[in-house]
């Protein structure tokens, strides 16, 4: 059993726990309230696969995940999951692998969910000078922030309740029918059982908000093709700041970028991902 870095009891290092296999291979559990609606979240599904990985490369120093690109073959479900992953190639400084997510079919078969290509290395050894043009979003203190738990039941309400999750009342618009069609959402956010984030609860945060879509106007679930996520460095503990925007909506298609920062205003993690845009209009 590989526990979540002595954090037991929090929820999220539940889903992460994973036991041994046959094969190499790894057994977990999704729990339910990970799901939106009836599919487990892109994110969710893209962190228990770089646990995987990251359990994989244990001890070899490649401890955490740099770049993790992940394409999502069908919706994941709550319930059993197998991880399978796969060393590529190692060197002193970087690996790379491949892991996959399955879970049993409506028919018995096995299922693909998410196919993943990563590079895992060592954070805390990459030096350097730090130039960017990169500046964190601006917001409002979290207590002048609007809960995202606040909006009542619906097909995300229990996942929305894993996190505190605050809103930026400029880009929350949506929430009241009044969209501002600039395709931006931003906010705070930490796990709501104040479990500190790390590397791997990145690959959660940057598919953890609202779909930006809903700042266009379109409300329903908009499923993930594609998911790229660099992680940067090991954040602070406290809470995060996250962006999400959009500047291409086309063909039914949308791509939607992350940024996380921590409470060192450090930019510790990116994201692009290509979706399905909904056809609900709000």
């Amino acid at each position: 059993m590989t526990p979540g870095h002595g954090r037991g009891t929090s929820e999220l290092d539940r889903l992460l726990t994973l036991s041994a296999a046959e094969g190499g291979s790894y057994r977990a559990e999704i729990e339910d309230g990970w799901a939106i609606g009836p599919a487990v979240n892109g994110g969710v599904l893209l962190a228990m696969v770089g646990k995987a990985l990251a359990t994989t490369f244990e001890g070899r120093s490649h401890p955490h995940p740099l770049a993790v690109s992940g394409y999502f073959l069908s919706a994941g479900r709550s319930g059993p999951a197998t991880l399978s992953t796969q060393v590529i190639r190692e060197g002193r400084s970087m690996a790379t692998g491949q892991a996959s997510l399955v879970q049993e079919g409506p028919d018995g078969e096995p299922v693909e969910r998410l196919r993943v290509l990563a590079t895992y290395g060592d954070l805390s050894r990459l030096t350097g000078e730090v130039c960017t043009t990169a500046e964190p979003p601006a917001l409002p203190d979290p207590g002048d922030c609007l809960s995202a738990s606040a909006g009542g039941p619906g097909p995300a309400a229990a996942f929305i309740k894993r996190f505190d999750m605050r809103l930026d009342p400029a880009t929350a618009g949506w929430a009241l029918g009044e969209p501002s069609r600039r395709g931006v959402i931003q906010g705070w956010l930490r796990m709501a059982d104040d479990r500190e984030p790390d590397p791997i609860m990145l690959l959660l945060a940057v598919d953890a908000f609202p779909p930006v879509t809903f700042d266009m106007g379109i409300a329903g679930w908009a499923p993930t093709l594609e998911l790229s996520a660099h992680v940067r460095a090991v954040p602070a503990p406290g809470w995060l700041r996250v962006r999400v925007s959009t500047r291409n909506l086309a063909g039914g298609l949308l791509e939607e970028d992350a940024e996380v920062w921590d409470s060192q205003d450090r930019l510790v993690a990116q994201a692009r991902q290509l979706a399905r845009v909904p056809t609900q209009q709000r």
